[in-house]
């Protein structure tokens, strides 16, 4: 291509050359007079030929540029660094933000509207006093949730991921970083050491509902009031992600380990890593989750929708109803669900009190504990045709609710936020 460029620009010029040779020629037969005058008209002339060759010689010059970037492009030599990753992320040189603290490096991710923080390791480690036990607020498929405080005006949660899971980690961030509710967990940041991974979400100071219900406590913190504000709570993070959310999504790993509570038990949906848009739900996706909360037709089928979503939400109603687990163990090598030990009694309003949990057996008004009961067995259904959509569970619960914790129910005194 540059060389047919300069032998077109060769044989332009050389088109020129006959008019040249012919005006010496007629300069020496003429007179001087008549030479003189020529010669001026001819000078003329040559300096319009000369501004005619600047001009086509830039645009050609031009040309031949243009060309040569549409060439370049086409063979991929200019590239543009990919964000995709948490790795390329922290690599891309692109546009930085100012750091609202010095502690913290901060990097925009190209593909968002939103930036997150990378946080240095070893700030990690103060801030969670080298990890201690101590600090741990709960667990969730083997990942630990730690209590960290950086400063007085800065505490935060810190997960440690699996190591050998980089796809999750990455999806995890990949949600969280565009999405904004007031009942899903807000990422604040991660941070990458090695083989190790850490996402930093904000402060969650009473750990997990599994850990409420299922720990030390078991559930002595959790009156029946708070119990439903959390089951809304949690109902309205599902309705935001299968309703509201661009795409639309279904989380995957609704349970009671990654239902986090905060300081006024709002509960906070948290760990997305199995999470997938709604355009995947009738692809055969790898088989994940959590034994106890996915649903029957995920596990014989792999048909997954956004009623596994509500499966999972009838499994986590029942925990707060019963305080029993999504799977007890029988014997060494057997377990049983929740589902199959609560049903056949949650349709019985004679022995549906015996199976609540007694630290709320006494405690609620049987009309809405039937109500609530109801619910859960819907949600439940092995048919998952037969499950309503979470927006219609959430318009259930809401009337349940007080209106002091969020929902539409008119009390006559205020309700406490403790036993």
């Amino acid at each position: 291509m540059k060389n047919f460029l300069v032998l077109f620009l060769l044989i332009w010029v050389s088109s020129f050359s006959p008019s040249v040779s012919h005006f010496f020629a007629n300069a020496e037969a003429e007179s001087p007079g008549a030479a003189e005058a020529r010669v001026g008209h001819h000078q003329n002339l040559n300096n319009r030929i000369i501004i005619a060759l600047a001009v086509c010689s830039a645009l050609l010059v031009s040309i031949f540029l243009f060309l040569t970037y549409i060439w370049c492009y086409r063979h991929k030599i200019f590239k543009v660094p990919s964000s995709k990753s948490p790795e390329t992320i922290e690599a891309a040189k692109g546009v930085s933000l100012s750091p609202v603290d010095a502690k913290f490096n901060y990097s925009k991710m190209a593909d968002k509207k939103s930036s997150i923080a990378i946080f240095d390791f070893q700030l990690l480690e103060v801030a969670t006093n080298s990890f201690a036990k101590s600090n741990i607020l709960g667990e969730s498929r083997s990942r630990l949730m730690y209590s960290a405080c950086f400063d007085e005006h800065l505490k935060a949660a810190v997960k440690k991921a699996d190591s050998s899971a980089d796809r999750e980690f990455e999806n995890e961030v990949n949600w969280l970083s565009k999405i904004r509710h007031q009942n899903i967990i807000k990422l604040l940041g991660y941070c990458i050491h090695g083989e190790s991974r850490f996402l930093v979400y904000e402060m969650v100071e009473n750990g997990s509902l599994e850990t409420q219900l299922h720990g030390p406590s078991h559930g002595s913190s959790l009156n029946w009031d708070l119990r439903l504000k959390i089951a809304v709570d949690v109902a309205r993070a599902l309705e935001y992600l299968h309703e509201h959310s661009n795409p639309p999504m279904v989380h995957r790993d609704l349970k009671s380990s990654n239902v986090l509570l905060d300081s006024h038990f709002n509960a906070k949906l948290s760990d997305f890593g199995l999470a997938v848009s709604s355009g995947m739900q009738d692809k055969n996706i790898k088989m994940s989750g959590t034994l106890g909360y996915v649903a029957p037709e995920y596990i014989s089928h792999g048909k997954l929708t956004d009623k596994s979503d509500v499966y999972a939400f009838g499994v986590v109603l029942l925990e707060l109803l019963t305080g029993r687990k999504a799977m007890d163990k029988m014997s060494s090598d057997q377990y049983q669900s929740i589902v199959t030990w609560a049903m056949p009694q949650l349709t019985d309003r004679s022995k549906l009190p015996s199976i609540i949990d007694p630290v709320i057996r006494n405690t609620m008004d049987l009309k809405h504990l039937y109500q609530v009961a109801a619910v859960a067995v819907l949600c439940v259904q092995p048919e998952p045709s037969y499950r309503p959509l979470i927006t219609d569970v959430l318009h259930s619960l809401i009337p349940l609710v007080a209106m002091e914790l969020g929902g539409s129910l008119r009390v006559s005194e205020p309700v406490c936020s403790e036993n």
